[in-house]
């Protein structure tokens, strides 16, 4: 991989909001990413801008995951997570046999989601940044150690994950529904509140009571601000 360039990331997917979901997830965390809605679609793009993962859907109409997977390995190396809302063993190791690198069921988590694709990424030699700083802030991927002027932070998993989230795109303004399917999942049908809970929370641990770290941009949602 050119390591000016982000990672390239495919998603192929016959369902259009899973299609925005990642697109959008994906984007905010600094990966260059298009979409295909079908298989042919999808490996005619594989051919032509040579991604360095594909995102692929067992169950396309016409060209199945499967036979996509199989037609990816043979024409290349490139990583392949394929999603399915089949997860039985056998059905994971027909996954695997059809050359995916990674088999992810439906419904799951970005968080998930997202570490899969670092996975896979780092066994093919492209590692993405592990701590993450802005100012006096630091924030560390793989020990989940968060600090602030030199004083630890302990954090629960969803507000470490919001933090990763501002921490990573500094000054970027997230909407509520982007937190929302950026961490809580797409499917995610409870409270809106709760992104306003949580963001209190942090803002208390980190001793962010002028709200001048995290700010909120009305009407809008919140910014990283540092």
């Amino acid at each position: 991989m050119n390591a000016e360039r982000p990672p390239r990331v495919l998603v192929i997917d016959d369902e259009l909001t899973m299609r925005e979901f990642l697109e959008m997830g994906l984007g905010y965390e600094g990966f260059e990413v298009r979409t295909a809605a079908d298989g042919a679609v999808g490996l005619e793009a594989a051919r032509a801008w040579a991604p360095d993962l594909v995102i692929l859907d067992r169950m396309l109409p016409g060209l199945d995951g499967l036979e996509i997977s199989r037609r990816l390995r043979a024409a290349g190396d490139v990583g392949v997570l394929m999603l399915s809302a089949r997860g039985e063993v056998d059905d994971r190791i027909e996954g695997f046999e059809a050359g995916a690198d990674d088999y992810l069921s439906k419904p799951f988590t970005f968080k998930e989601l997202l570490a899969r694709v670092r996975a896979v990424l780092r066994r093919r030699g492209i590692v993405l940044g592990r701590v993450l700083a802005v100012g006096d802030l630091s924030l560390d991927r793989e020990t989940r150690e968060v600090r602030r002027a030199g004083r630890a932070v302990e954090l629960t998993p969803r507000e470490f994950e919001l933090l990763e989230m501002f921490i990573a795109h500094p000054r970027q303004v997230f909407s509520r529904e982007a937190i929302l399917n950026r961490i809580w999942g797409y499917e995610y049908a409870g409270d809106a509140n709760v992104i306003e809970a949580h963001v209190s929370a942090l803002r208390e641990k980190l001793g962010d009571r002028e709200r001048t770290l995290i700010r909120s941009i009305r009407g809008v949602g919140y910014s990283l601000r540092g």
